[in-house]
């Protein structure tokens, strides 16, 4: 794709996805929409059958799955250790501390990733969005809900009943069985064109969920108190997820360029949700504050990024 421009990237690649989040937003500052509805069906339902058949009709070698994972578990905790560092140095501390670790760590590779990097990298973009998610949750599910607790008597037990009862969780164990066991339904069969047509319907969905959440976010008066951990997260992360492509060693060109931009994605929303779950306010700005801060300017400060690596990427000037 020599002689990509921004413009058709933004075109082609950020355009339709940011297009359908902001007539999320509008729908949002028009009518008061209730997002609890939507996220359950996403995620009990439109998702689980995404995973389904991403993993199921994956266009990546097993060994390529294998070497992504272990990508991302490194990539996370790398910059979850430099956003602590980061974070102690300009005095932040407690549960401010890990929560604002967590948002820098953890990209929005579902309801941002998923549809920007089906649109920039086609099916394996999309298959490797999926794996981000799925190691993403657990992660976050057990380690992250620990993070966020007071840590005592049965809360990895907890975390460990939260990420199983997952219909995402089922959902890996189906797809698995059934290449295992070589039955997986014929691509243009209706078993599949159904699961298709409903893990599709997870993309803009997503979206429109995204663009709700915007809508109804004000961030905190801490602007400027923020800015080192959005920094670590859009300008740091995407170098941290080139090292740890390179380090591991991804064979797969499109997987590694897909998850490059990914981890350039803004903060996710799900470390919001578990500071808001499981933080106590202390001080003068609580856990969500500052996460949903993060993630806000985040949002604003990663698509510029994101748009510069999809060209880089695609031209082949990185990977």
């Amino acid at each position: 794709m020599a002689g990509e421009s921004l413009l058709s990237v933004l075109t082609s690649a950020v355009g339709p996805p940011l297009s359908i989040a902001a007539a999320g937003y509008l729908l949002g500052r028009w009518k008061d929409v209730d997002i609890e509805p939507l996220s359950t069906v996403t995620i009990y339902l439109l998702m689980p059958a995404l995973i389904f058949h991403s993993i199921a009709t994956m266009p990546i070698a097993v060994g390529t799955v294998g070497s992504l994972v272990a990508t991302m578990v490194v990539f996370t905790g790398a910059v979850a250790g430099l956003a602590a560092v980061v974070g102690t140095l300009v005095g932040e501390s407690g549960i401010v501390l890990r929560a604002g670790t967590m948002a820098a760590a953890i990209p929005n590779a579902g309801n941002f990733g998923i549809p920007v990097a089906t649109f920039a990298f086609g099916d394996v973009g999309r298959t490797t969005a999926v794996l981000f998610v799925l190691v993403q949750n657990v992660l976050m599910y057990t380690v992250g809900v620990y993070a966020l607790s007071s840590g005592g008597d049965g809360t990895h037990v907890a975390a460990l009943k939260r990420v199983l009862a997952l219909p995402l969780t089922w959902a890996v164990g189906a797809a698995g069985g059934v290449l295992a066991l070589d039955v997986v339904p014929p691509e243009g069969g209706s078993v599949m064109g159904t699961v298709s047509m409903v893990g599709d319907a997870s993309i803009p969905v997503f979206l429109v969920i995204l663009g709700l959440q915007l809508a109804d976010m004000r961030p905190a008066s801490a602007l400027r108190r923020t800015l080192p951990m959005v920094g670590v997260k859009v300008l740091v992360a995407p170098v941290v997820a080139l090292a740890a492509v390179l380090a591991v060693g991804v064979t797969d060109s499109t997987a590694a360029r897909a998850f490059v931009m990914l981890a350039a994605g803004p903060a996710g929303v799900t470390p919001l949700v578990l500071a808001i779950e499981f933080g106590e306010d202390t001080g003068d700005l609580s856990a969500a504050e500052y996460v949903g801060t993060v993630v806000f300017l985040s949002i604003v400060g990663s698509l510029p990024v994101v748009t510069g690596l999809i060209v880089l990427l695609r031209t082949g000037v990185l990977v």
